[in-house]
């Protein structure tokens, strides 16, 4: 039975992990640099630890979820660092999406202390992580995948095993996403046309889901979209991040991804613009401005 939960990264993705697993009766705190964050936790139940190392001295099982690997840097070797603090037999589960090598690199290094780790990225965004039926992809030892399990029964849906090695989970992750920013990208241009066609958007978007142009991504983008409701889910550059690294693995696999590198370059303009810290579904305002509109 796991003792305690520490969640490292109190954003929209890890306050519903914490909320999940503490709503199945696993005690769970969190630590963030984000002290209105830490408060939101605070204001949900949930303990607040000082710093990464007092997560680590005081946690069986932690879930790191921060934006990119510049950040899981810090929470492992900066001040108060995680790797310091972990106890053997303590699991790590890492739950950003990040370069596959890294993802072995995190694993490896907490492996060196004597702790384990998975490579464990997740999806379905903040309303499944709050309601504890998000995906969750993972790679990793046996030994690891059975501490965590009380702790992947309480946050995920369903769960799909690479294999044992770390990093083969980011890169599943990696296909993943490069397939939902195409399916954004794509869903934003076409209703963006159907606009310029002198179409009712909304109309053509419920049409859209009930027909053969249906995706996720479109369902769960576009009427916010639509209703000019940006406020951050996903933030833009962090869908833009997801892209850009499926592309760099292509490359690093021999191969170019045509619809990969149109959409990243797509990304990258929006990004440049006044979206960049909205939510991702600003595709849409993206492409209107585009159009003219």
């Amino acid at each position: 039975m796991i003792d305690r939960v520490g969640v490292i990264g109190a954003g929209q993705m890890g306050l519903g992990i914490a909320a999940s697993a503490a709503r199945a009766g696993l005690r769970t705190g969190v630590h963030d640099i984000d002290p209105a964050r830490e408060a939101l936790a605070c204001d949900a139940g949930l303990e607040i630890f000082a710093s990464p190392a007092d997560v680590g001295r005081r946690c069986q099982v932690i879930v790191v979820v921060v934006i990119d690997a510049g950040q899981i840097e810090q929470v492992l070797d900066g001040p108060e660092g995680l790797l310091g603090a972990l106890s053997p037999g303590a699991v790590v589960l890492f739950c950003s999406t990040i370069a596959p090598a890294d993802a072995a690199r995190f694993c490896a290094s907490v492996a060196a202390t004597g702790a384990m780790a998975l490579d464990a990225p997740i999806s379905g965004g903040p309303a499944r992580a709050l309601a504890g039926t998000m995906s969750i992809m993972l790679a990793g030892a046996a030994d690891a995948l059975r501490v965590a399990e009380p702790l992947l029964e309480a946050v995920a849906g369903r769960r799909f095993l690479l294999g044992e090695q770390p990093g083969d989970a980011s890169r599943a992750k990696l296909v993943n996403n490069l397939m939902a920013g195409i399916h954004l990208m794509a869903a934003a241009e076409a209703v963006a046309l159907a606009e310029r066609l002198g179409l009712d958007p909304a109309l053509i978007t419920e049409l859209v889901g009930a027909s053969s142009g249906q995706s996720w991504m479109a369902d769960d983008r576009l009427p916010r979209a639509l209703a000019g409701d940006l406020e951050p889910r996903a933030q833009s550059h962090v869908l833009a991040k997801d892209v850009r690294l499926a592309n760099e693995a292509a490359r690093d696999a021999g191969v170019e991804l045509p619809l990969g590198c149109v959409a990243g370059a797509l990304f990258e303009r929006l990004c440049e613009g006044e979206w960049r810290h909205l939510d991702d579904a600003s595709a849409l305002a993206f492409y209107r401005r585009r159009f003219g509109g």
